[in-house]
């Protein structure tokens, strides 16, 4: 197999950005050493053969890469295709749009508008594999009742009967369609848990394996895979038909109880072999890609894990969190979310707050921490979604929720002006959160990971880091109006106030 290489020796001060969204605490490289092997992505986040640089520099390839940052020197390596490498494009927003152009153009499509002018709710955290119809329509009510913004409701996993047999388990859901109606009453749009899964001793393998839709092994055997749920058979995304067969099972579910769309959860390229057999011949990312295409039937969507699907119209939210203030927890929200924009995941959506990684969670019910979850809430609340699971009015007292509440009325309150920028990002390509290097490039922002853009005026600078009542934030040159009414000149580093109650932010002016 022939092997494509580059060796381009870094410039002074120039960073770079890109490969997988896991990676983004660890990003801009090129200060220190730093390694990754994309063939397949081992993360459980978005992935892209892209790399970019603040010097007006970018790596392109259509398959997999491996990369390391050592001895001041980006190595590029493929065993596929060809990298490409271009240059002399000035700074990171022009490599960036030159790149995007080429290779991932927008489609002029977003999803759902709902998913960013409010809120989220997801069930996951909240009731975790106990989602039953009587639980689910208590959460969405006391949502409601304590003033919280309605939005997308998301039901989680084991709401269905078995993987891959797509109809409510009729125990826990005595009457589905009443229940769908009652959230639409609330004034919520209801999306269901899906996966690329079949459980491999069930009547629906059998079938499916007969018509060719499951993927095979070397042998010939339809492929059984480890997940974290078990052991399942999984979907060939590759086959049409299969495609035809899993979105027909979700439109009955859209006609006959009226839900509203899917996240679409699993299809990581660790869960797929290069030696699947496959109607068309793929390797393992392009097998998470193939899942990735189906979501392009349901303008609601919501994905964790992507290959290689930079502006096309589907959510990606952030991989699961810890209840943690470090970079396993709310220290990753903002660089693994810059990261997703400058590899051209604008339509991005941080993990549920406080939050989503569920043992984690577990782990530490009987003793969360307020000031974080508060902190999570205000982090979520600029960005392009924002999403609740776990109650914030039952596991806070009174003034820590009402900390909550202010950061959902806020997003409800500027979702009209992240929406313009969602449908900007969809005919641009453009990121909606952005680096503060891509709008203000050659200043000196590009090793800043605490703050962001939302659009070219919103400087936004939450608290990210535990027992911090101050904010130490850098701004551009210009006229800065805070949230708070203050009023900053610019370019200055500046400490501010930024008591529990405040998510520090504010607007350019002229």
């Amino acid at each position: 197999m022939t092997n494509f290489h580059l060796n381009i020796k870094l410039l002074p001060e120039e960073r770079w950005w890109g490969g997988a969204v896991d990676d983004g605490v660890w990003m801009p490289f090129g200060e220190g050493d730093f390694a990754r092997d994309l063939d397949p992505n081992p993360t459980n986040n978005q992935a892209a053969p892209f790399l970019v640089s603040s010097a007006g520099r970018f790596v392109w390839s259509e398959d997999p890469f491996s990369f390391v940052f050592q001895d001041n020197e980006l190595r590029v390596m493929s065993r596929r295709s060809e990298l490409i490498f271009r240059e002399g494009y000035g700074d990171l927003r022009q490599a960036y749009q030159t790149a995007q152009a080429s290779y991932f153009p927008p489609r002029g499509e977003m999803p759902d508008p709902l998913l960013f002018t409010a809120p989220q709710y997801n069930t996951w955290i909240e009731l975790m594999y106990d989602q039953r119809q009587e639980k689910i329509l208590a959460y969405a009510e006391a949502i409601i009742d304590h003033g919280m913004p309605p939005g997308v409701l998301m039901i989680d996993d084991n709401w269905q009967e078995d993987y891959g047999v797509w109809r409510f388990h009729p125990e826990r859901f005595s009457d589905p369609k009443a229940m769908v109606d009652r959230l639409h009453e609330l004034g919520f749009k209801v999306m269901l848990w899906t996966c690329p899964f079949v459980s491999p001793d069930s009547a629906t393998a059998r079938e499916l394996a007969a018509r060719g839709l499951l993927l095979t092994d070397l042998d010939g055997e339809f492929a059984i895979r480890k997940w974290w749920n078990g052991f399942s058979a999984v979907l060939d995304f590759t086959n049409p038909q299969t495609v035809e067969w899993y979105v027909e099972q979700k439109k009955q579910l859209m006609n006959e109880y009226g839900i509203d769309g899917f996240k679409l959860d699993g299809g990581d390229p660790v869960y797929y072999r290069d030696t699947d057999r496959c109607a068309i011949p793929s390797h393992a990312s392009d097998q998470c890609r193939a899942f990735n295409l189906v979501g392009l039937n349901f303008s609601l969507n919501e994905y964790r894990a992507a290959w290689k699907t930079a502006g096309l119209p589907l959510a990606q939210r952030l991989a699961d969190k810890a209840h943690s203030w470090g970079t396993d927890g709310l220290g990753s929200l903002i660089p693994n979310g810059l990261a997703q924009g400058l590899m051209g995941y604008a339509f991005t959506c941080p993990d549920m707050i406080g939050g989503g990684e569920y043992q984690n969670f577990t782990a530490h019910s009987k003793n969360l921490d307020q000031e974080l979850i508060v902190r999570y809430a205000q982090c979520s609340a600029l960005f392009p979604m924002m999403q609740f699971s776990a109650a914030p009015w039952r596991v806070l007292d009174e003034k820590h929720f009402s900390y909550c509440l202010n950061a959902a009325r806020l997003h409800y309150k500027l979702g009209q002006e992240i929406l313009e920028l969602a449908q900007h990002s969809a005919l641009t390509g453009e990121p909606v959160i952005r680096h503060m290097a891509y709008v203000f490039p050659q200043q000196g922002f590009e090793d800043i990971n605490d703050q962001f853009m939302l659009g070219n005026d919103l400087l936004v600078a939450p608290v990210v880091k535990q027992g911090v009542t101050t904010k130490n934030i850098r701004f551009p040159e210009g006229r800065w109006v805070g949230d708070d009414g203050s009023v900053v000149e610019g370019p200055v580093s500046l400490e501010v106030r930024a008591p529990l109650a405040r998510l520090p932010w504010y607007r350019k002016q002229g």
